[in-house]
């Protein structure tokens, strides 16, 4: 059934109800990847503020929220969480059997939507990352009690055009908001100390970033297509004697494990609060 949908999504139309920077970001790679076609996207917005960046893709814009359900069976939910609950709300009388529903809004959990949606709407939550943008995001999905797993392998196949995504339990979205939402920022600090590291030691600014960055992306692919574990890779690096030795000392006397296993453990307890909200 996936497969068979994923075969002729180029020729349905897929929705977004909000219109912000994520919303565009997964268009956009559902477009670039040949899943749909532009002018089979339909994006809905209070303003004209965000609809400008889904109408130089080429998608179709409108204020109506319901249009979006009236004319699309895929629809994604990118409104934020406060929002959500009353556009829910707004939409639910045309939403119908043959909708799949995908909601983007950070900590509201699968039980809230479907009591203010009709029974038996199949509905799932997705939780991505910023990279989603540059069509390399991680992302996690789970799914709601009358999503099968045919919809949410459909819904997967589409979002690899964004970067990675995984099927998991709901219970993991506030780890993956500390592991990899925050980890965005996280990552961006490792990577400007790397760079400051080489500064000191008289490398050109701009050089000293660009050669950082670089080395973060080619050691994520690396982990990533050989499926290795990062202590293995680690040792690859690490011969006797040398270099990286002297510098994993250095990390390891300034504590660099605990601050960042602290670092996700503390943007998960938030999350987990703020979903509590």
């Amino acid at each position: 059934m996936a497969a068979a949908a994923a075969e002729t999504l180029g020729q349905q139309r897929v929705g977004f109800v909000g219109a912000g920077r994520m919303a565009e970001a997964i268009a956009r790679g559902l477009i670039r990847a040949g899943k749909v076609e532009a002018q089979n996207v339909l994006a809905s917005a209070p303003t004209d503020r965000n609809l400008c960046l889904f109408q130089a893709l080429g998608c179709q814009t409108t204020h109506a929220n319901r249009e979006v359900l009236q004319s699309c069976t895929l629809v994604f939910f990118a409104t934020k969480p406060h929002v959500l609950p009353d556009v829910l709300l707004e939409v639910a009388p045309v939403v119908t059997a043959e909708h799949i529903l995908v909601s983007v809004a950070a900590g509201v959990p699968l039980r809230t939507m479907e009591e203010l949606l009709p029974p038996s709407t199949r509905v799932l939550r997705l939780s991505p990352n910023l990279p989603c943008v540059v069509q390399e995001g991680a992302m996690v999905l789970s799914r709601g009690r009358w999503a099968g797993v045919s919809e949410a392998e459909f819904v997967r196949s589409l979002l690899v055009a964004c970067g990675r995504c995984e099927e998991v339990p709901e219970t993991y979205m506030d780890i993956h908001t500390g592991l990899s939402g925050s980890g965005v920022a996280f990552v961006c600090t490792f990577s400007e100390a790397l760079a400051e590291g080489a500064i000191k030691m008289g490398m050109p600014s701009d050089l000293a970033h660009r050669i950082a960055a670089q080395t973060l992306l080619g050691t994520a692919k690396l982990l990533l297509q050989e499926s290795r574990h990062p202590a293995q890779l680690r040792t690859d690096v690490c011969t006797p004697g040398g270099t990286t030795i002297y510098g994993l000392h250095t990390l390891e006397q300034g504590g660099l494990r605990a601050a960042a296993m602290g670092a996700v453990e503390a943007a998960t307890n938030r999350a987990r609060e703020l979903s509590k909200k």
